[in-house]
């Protein structure tokens, strides 16, 4: 069965989002472990992240409103970049769970809270789900 996962984003105490809320469809049972949905989530955005990398590549043209936002946020990319940037996907799913498991972000789905990756968790066709990244303290 697939589920659609919205993922959004925010830092304790700030208002603003860390990201711009996505939606991610997951061909995955309904009941897994925390450990195995927060795998798939990385496996999902290093993919992503491949294909705009491939996409930068490319040189693209350009509308007139697509520049004038490029200059109001600072930056115009035509494309046409080689960032050669590699994701070992292994890494970035170990960096997600050892984050999580060390305390640095809280994860949220449909409003719960989930504190243990072994823990089984249960997706609803259209869960939220929410990363909310702790601040360390200044001096702590």
């Amino acid at each position: 069965m697939a589920s659609t996962l919205t993922v959004s984003g925010k830092v304790m105490g700030k208002t603003q989002p860390i990201f711009t809320n996505w939606q991610l469809l997951l061909d995955i049972e309904t009941a897994v472990t925390l450990r195995n949905l927060l795998t798939q989530i990385v496996r999902s955005e290093v993919a992503n992240f491949a294909d705009r990398q491939r996409q930068h590549r490319l040189l693209q043209v350009l509308t007139p409103a697509q520049i004038n936002l490029g200059v109001e946020q600072g930056k115009v990319d035509l494309g046409g970049n080689d960032l050669q940037q590699e994701v070992d996907v292994d890494e970035a799913i170990a960096a997600a769970l050892q984050a999580f498991t060390d305390g640095l972000y809280f994860v949220f789905l449909d409003e719960q809270q989930q504190e243990h990756l072994d823990d089984i968790v249960t997706l609803q066709p259209d869960s939220q789900l929410l990363f909310l990244r702790l601040v360390p303290l200044v001096g702590g």
